[in-house]
């Protein structure tokens, strides 16, 4: 008996329902985004509930926890984002802009798991059969026969070819071109994206089948879809990287089974993602070399300290407003850091332009980077490099002061092996003792930066 279809009228935003049209949604505020959209009334044997073969609530204290181990992928550094690898019956979100190497990558961590696990099962909805088959041949040195291709859109044909294979591993690349024959809208559609990501999560619990769902980007660069997504899967992972360079960053936004700090390095080659253990050998090219507007900073990122240099450059404006220009920070991260050091450290920048880099394309999402920032502009203004080999960490305050930064301990112990001078960082983190210099404020720091 075919399903009864309602009316309804959703957010093209956020994904909220409403029972009757509204101009501006109350959730998130945004005006004209209210759509109609047809959906399945629910029934009593509703296919989306995870409750199936339960027939009452249990202790949490009697629950075992067994069943939730972990397969290891064999690529170290996506098992690190992970928090170890995929926990059985998780769903995990990856997305990135296109051509950044997603479906790369899971192709290769799917070719080892189906070497190791057994059968993987690989749902393309975008790439053919030759398509998915040329790029395993171009990355994969052998291909492994437990590694099966599904292309495939309407997604009661995934799940049912999914429970009569039994595979350890799925692959959905990617959830917007997947379909529900239950739902009358088209591939991509936020009642279809929703629909499908549930179906997919009842699939994961039931089965303790790991489930990697690939998904686009819009044109900020945020995930496409309903928000609502975000908040079902157990895992969100971002790839990204800058295009004209080689190295690729994999970020976890939110895990349910380990920490959002870990990052995962790779570097894109003709034979598919080559993972980078030493990401600071990297990101820093020459750590003999000082330039004027060239100041070094470092970052604690999971179980590892990043190093990276931080690059500024500051030139009389022409015409016009003073440009300020930050690749790697927040615009409006810089803007405040500019006016800190004019109001505290008597550095007028009102007639000059003002350009920062993060050099290798890291974007550091952390305040800690905000003091090298600043000794960069302001050794590019004076134009004097830095007088030995040193690091700068710590958060710039609205007064002028450092405020203290997380694991600087271990930055100054990697510093220290990695030959540099100094490290200046906030007087509360100073006593770590070693080659860590504390400074109180702003100007402090810049006496220090040129002694």
């Amino acid at each position: 008996m075919a399903k009864k279809k309602k009316k309804v009228f959703l957010c093209t935003e956020c994904g909220n329902e409403y029972p009757t049209w509204q101009g501006q949604c109350s959730y998130c505020g945004a005006w004209n985004t209210i759509v109609e959209q047809s959906v399945s009334e629910n029934e009593e044997e509703d296919v989306r509930r995870r409750t199936a073969g339960r027939t009452k609530p249990e202790p949490l204290a009697k629950v075992g926890t067994a069943e939730y181990r972990r397969i290891v992928s064999g690529i170290h550094e996506l098992d690190r984002v992970l928090g170890g690898g995929l926990v059985l019956g998780s769903l995990i979100l990856i997305s990135g802009e296109p051509g950044i190497g997603k479906s790369t990558l899971i192709l290769q961590a799917a070719n080892r798991i189906a070497e190791s696990c057994g059968k993987v099962l690989y749902v393309s909805g975008e790439d053919s059969e030759e398509q998915v088959k040329l790029r395993a041949e171009r990355v994969l040195p052998s291909i492994a026969p437990g590694l099966l291709i599904y292309p495939e859109t309407m997604l009661e044909s995934v799940i049912d070819a999914a429970e009569k294979e039994k595979p350890s591993f799925l692959i959905i690349d990617s959830i917007q071109t997947m379909y529900s024959r239950d739902l009358e809208n088209g591939a991509g559609s936020i009642t279809q994206i929703r629909a499908c990501s549930t179906l997919l999560m009842k699939y994961a619990k039931m089965n303790h089948v790991p489930v990697f769902i690939v998904a686009h980007v819009n044109k900020s660069g945020d995930l496409a879809g309903p928000k609502t997504i975000e908040h079902m899967v157990d895992v969100v992972l971002s790839f990204d990287g800058e295009r004209d360079r080689d190295l690729r960053i994999l970020r976890s936004v939110k895990n349910r089974f380990g920490t959002t700090e870990e990052i995962g390095a790779f570097r894109m080659s003709g034979s598919g993602m080559e993972e980078v253990s030493d990401l600071s050998g990297t990101l820093l090219e020459n750590t003999d070399l000082r330039e004027e507007g060239s100041v070094v900073s470092a970052l604690y990122e999971g179980s590892r300290p990043v190093f990276f240099e931080v690059q500024a450059l500051v030139s009389p404006a022409n015409v016009g407003f003073a440009r300020r220009t930050a690749v790697g920070i927040d615009n409006n991260r810089l803007n405040m850091i500019l006016a800190v050091l004019d109001k505290k450290a008597g550095l007028s920048l009102l007639n000059y332009d003002v350009y920062v880099n993060i050099v290798g394309g890291l974007r550091p999402d952390n305040p800690a980077t905000d003091l090298a920032v600043a000794l960069a502009i302001y050794s590019s203004f004076k134009e004097k490099a830095a007088s030995r080999r040193l690091v700068a960490v710590g958060e710039v305050g609205l007064t002028g002061n450092l405020r203290s930064i997380r694991n600087a301990d271990r930055i100054v112990s990697e510093a220290k092996r990695l030959g540099y001078d100094a490290v200046l960082m906030p007087s509360k983190n100073a006593e770590s003792g070693g080659i860590a210099e504390g400074c109180h404020t702003i100007a402090d720091a810049i006496a220090a930066f040129t002694k």
